[in-house]
């Protein structure tokens, strides 16, 4: 969750925005914000991707096999 965190906070400075406006723009509650910036492991999914939308991206669950390094 850590770089789920990192991620979502700095692309949210890179565009110069403060939670409270990030809030306005993807319609999560602020508390989602911060949770999610926090790095709480118990966060919705469809909050979390409501957020990531904004940059792009979607969060979505990846199987044990596609997410071996070759080296395991």
């Amino acid at each position: 969750m850590k770089e789920l965190a990192q991620f979502v906070k700095e692309r949210r400075k890179e565009v110069n925005l403060t939670q409270e406006e990030f809030t306005e723009r993807t319609g999560v509650a602020l508390t989602v914000i911060r949770k999610i910036e926090q790095g709480k492991t118990n966060l919705n999914m469809e909050k979390v991707n409501l957020v990531l939308k904004m940059f792009g991206h979607k969060l979505a669950p990846v199987s044990l096999k596609e997410n071996k390094e070759p080296n395991d």
